[in-house]
């Protein structure tokens, strides 16, 4: 193996680890029944501010239709989301955050608020400023492979 190989399967292997302590401890930090699946859509749809159909959702997170709409299903069924049929076309659907959907939100990112700010604090903050360039590039370089 040459130092490039080893680089990149170090740099990999950080971020995968990063990824599986971060999704442990923010995780803990939801309200009771809530993934992070469920909160990652409803923060997209939150931010979003407008309907979202189940493909364009599953794109956006890279998922299989099926996956998608195993979660959507969950969201319905807690009352986060509504979902309606696209009046332009009545196989598709539309998805939009309902205000219980806002308010899990928000109460999932006021558990989760402290743990992200502790580890802003710890790192430094000019320190986590000077790594979003190289992640957002790298998670763009990442994008284009798919």
């Amino acid at each position: 193996m040459n130092d490039k190989n080893g680089l990149a399967i170090t740099l990999f292997g950080e971020i995968l680890m990063v990824d599986q302590l971060a999704r442990s401890r923010l995780s803990k930090a939801l309200p009771k029944g809530m993934e992070l699946s469920h909160f990652s859509v409803l923060n997209h749809l939150d931010r979003a501010q407008d309907e979202r159909s189940p493909a364009q959702l599953a794109h956006t997170f890279h998922l299989t239709r099926g996956a998608m709409t195993n979660t959507l299903h969950k969201l319905e069924m807690a009352g986060y989301v509504h979902i309606r049929p696209d009046w332009d076309d009545a196989r598709r659907k539309m998805v939009a955050i309902s205000p219980a959907g806002r308010q899990a939100r928000d109460a999932a990112l006021a558990g989760m608020a402290p743990i992200i700010t502790e580890i802003v604090a710890r790192l430094g903050e000019a320190r986590v400023r000077s790594v979003l360039p190289i992640l957002r590039e790298l998670r763009l370089k990442l994008d284009e492979e798919i």
